[in-house]
């Protein structure tokens, strides 16, 4: 089994992509161990001393770290997703799946339109850009111009997300829909 590995903008997170579908749909995201004991792959990572984060993509994993450098930290890594695979061990334990954020969206009924809109540039022009570097964004809410958005994987925590969101996705949003004057991260 080869997985290749890519850089992403947070320095602190490292891509992994190994050759195959790890999340057919939807994602995951465990920040501590203990909401990574729903997986057991998710738990082979957080046993590698310094790994603070596990994002699971459509075909990739992020690991995110909180010291040590990757170069000493991604043998571990790599043969903890190796071994994963080659066991044959299912990426969630007891019919555990994705995981939808537990907030629920929140917009005024009057902004259908908008948040549609929202939601369909979403998910068709910067939700695989955001993948293509390891993470993930979802809507969570429109209220008084403002949309509020929830960023994952390689995306949390990095030092150029506040750039993405203020000058890629704001810039967009207000491209397409002049309603739209700020976005943020929630």
């Amino acid at each position: 089994m080869f997985i290749q590995t890519e850089a992403t903008p947070n320095p602190a997170t490292l891509k992994f992509l190994p050759g195959r579908v790890i999340m057919p749909e939807g994602t995951f995201e465990a920040k501590t161990s203990e909401q990574g004991e729903v997986s057991p792959l998710a738990q082979r990572l957080f046993a590698v001393p310094g790994v603070t984060g596990v994002f699971f993509g459509y075909d990739f994993v992020t690991v995110t770290k909180a010291d040590g450098e990757w170069q000493h930290l991604k043998p571990a890594i790599l043969g903890g997703i190796m071994e994963h695979f080659m066991t044959g061990a299912p990426l969630f334990a007891n019919g555990y799946g994705a995981t939808e954020e537990d907030s629920e969206e929140f917009f005024d009924p009057e902004d259908a339109s908008t948040v549609e809109t929202i939601k369909e540039l979403l998910e068709t022009r910067i939700r695989p850009a955001v993948a293509g570097d390891g993470g993930d964004i979802t809507f969570r809410g429109f209220k008084d111009g403002t949309v509020y958005l929830v960023m994952k994987g390689a995306c949390s925590g990095c030092p150029s997300s506040t750039a993405t969101l203020r000058h890629g996705i704001q810039n967009l949003l207000r491209h397409f829909l002049p309603d739209v004057r700020e976005v943020q991260a929630v």
